[in-house]
């Protein structure tokens, strides 16, 4: 996730690093990642590459030079403009930017959006979560123009989401699994991914506390034995975005590599056969 590889924003906990994004691009290779997953939010909303060709250029050059690509769009915009509980004329004010922003991933190569909501933009309510599956519909057509993908994280749970999914049947509409988020719900990843795992699309890996915040991988009650059975029964072959609890600052490529052994770890504990019954 954007920001990892770089000292905290005073006063963000995650955002768009406005000020050094472009050192990412190098550190994400000694720390021997292989993608980034980009933030657009409003704090850096005016700055960010993502807008103006040149930006786009500056990306591009970096992505090519270190071998890291970015190959999704973390719209924490939306979390501050959420696209539920807002008046229509709100709603159809973010609907543009969301269809904008479909165009600059576009422009970039970029082949999806995750679409939070979550806290602020959480679905509450029957009728929010009607009123979200009518506001998707038109964005998912501005995404076939597009091509790009939009994944939905909710903090819903595996029920309640599959009932979101069953009214929104598009090929580029996927799901956004986020394993801290889920683990601090209290949810089980058996449960969700018997709910609509065939449709999940991308994961966010972390680890957070049942009710609580993130923590360091393997410290808090993320399930990662299921999360990676259930990954490999619904033959997921994603990315994996580490969106994980940071640790000393200026230590931050040492702590990202950390993190990698310890996916690593897990992918091969999912990779080995399974024991005879």
């Amino acid at each position: 996730m954007q920001g990892r590889l770089l000292p905290p924003v005073p006063g963000q906990f995650q955002c768009f690093p406005r000020d050094n994004w472009e050192q990412e691009f190098e550190l994400a290779a000694r720390a021997q990642l292989d993608c980034i997953e980009w933030i657009y939010d409003r704090y850096g909303a005016d700055v960010n590459p993502l807008t103006h060709a040149a930006g786009i250029n500056r990306m591009q050059t970096l992505s090519a030079k270190f071998g890291v690509k970015v190959r999704s769009v973390c719209a924490d915009y939306f979390m501050e403009r959420p696209l539920v509980r807002a008046n229509a004329a709100e709603l159809e004010e973010r609907l543009q930017t969301l269809s904008w922003l479909l165009g600059c991933c576009r422009r970039c190569g970029i082949s999806r959006i995750v679409l939070p909501f979550v806290d602020a933009s959480r679905i509450e309510t029957d009728a929010e979560l009607l009123a979200v599956s009518s506001t998707i519909e038109p964005a998912l057509q501005i995404a076939e123009r597009s091509g790009v993908e939009i994944h939905l994280e909710t903090s819903l749970s595996p029920s309640r989401f599959a009932s979101l999914l069953d009214r929104l049947h598009h090929p580029l509409l996927k799901v956004n699994y986020d394993s801290g988020n889920s683990a601090a719900l209290g949810y089980d990843p058996r449960e969700e991914f018997a709910a609509y795992g065939t449709r999940v699309g991308s994961v966010h890996i972390k680890d957070r506390v049942r009710g609580g915040g993130t923590v360091s991988l393997g410290t808090g009650d993320t399930d990662f034995a299921a999360l990676f059975e259930c990954l490999r029964g619904v033959d997921y072959a994603g990315d994996l975005i580490l969106q994980v609890a940071r640790d000393v600052p200026g230590d931050e490529v040492s702590w990202a590599r950390r993190n990698v052994a310890f996916v690593r770890g897990w992918l091969q504990a999912a990779a080995q056969p399974r024991a005879a019954t």
